[in-house]
């Protein structure tokens, strides 16, 4: 259902330039139309937009059980930061927040994680911007299980793109939570932008190209 916060949501990546359309590359490779770039978002108004939803979805969708979030380096770095300011600031949430460097630091504190360090036990949720076919879950879940016995019961992402995965018939979001156990709560996922923009009346060859794109990748 296309919620007002959701249109809020979808016009806010808009004015912010993060929802493009045109030719891109995916992460798995595949040619899409349409694209969620969160490194586009570059003042600290949006960014603290951004911690707002995320952490509205946190809290309806897991209040505060759960003992850390995780932002898989790079763009889930400021993702989790926000987000941990938000749920603090707008809720009462206080949860510690880490994330990994891409290169182990050899000197000072060394090691590849920076902020809080998990315990055996901790429940940590990871804070991601997109899924496409679940290529960084796979390099992310390594870095996590590697640090201590956590487990990750939920995931949050800003789009869920609802495409096919690894296996003919699963989404990457299905096959995270086969492989994984892990729930994925999107803000936002493509069917509510294609909603959005046919209701707004957008271009109609974005659209007829979004349509050809879903029908060869999504599955709903």
């Amino acid at each position: 259902m296309l919620t007002s916060a959701k249109k809020e949501f979808i016009t806010f990546m808009m004015s912010a330039d993060v929802l493009r359309f045109g030719e891109f590359k995916t992460k798995s490779g595949r040619l899409t139309p349409y694209f969620v770039n969160t490194g586009n978002y570059k003042t600290g108004a949006q960014i603290a937009t951004l911690g707002r939803f995320y952490a509205n979805l946190i809290k309806e969708t897991c209040s505060d059980q759960f003992d850390a979030m995780f932002g898989p380096a790079y763009k889930g770095i400021p993702l989790a930061t926000a987000a941990a300011a938000s749920l603090a600031r707008d809720h009462g949430i206080d949860k510690p927040y880490f994330f990994n460097r891409k290169e182990v630091k050899d000197h000072g504190e060394g090691g590849s994680l920076v902020g809080y360090k998990p315990v055996d036990g901790d429940r940590v949720i990871i804070i991601e911007d997109v899924i496409t076919a679940g290529t960084a879950i796979r390099e992310t879940m390594p870095v996590l299980t590697g640090c201590a016995k956590v487990t990750v019961p939920d995931m949050f992402i800003s789009v869920n793109r609802c495409e096919v995965g690894q296996n003919a018939g699963k989404t990457a979001v299905m096959e995270v939570y086969d492989e994984f156990g892990i729930q994925v709560h999107p803000i936002v996922t493509v069917e509510d932008i294609h909603a959005f923009l046919q209701a707004e009346g957008y271009d109609k060859d974005i659209l007829s190209r979004m349509e050809q794109y879903m029908e060869q990748y999504c599955i709903f």
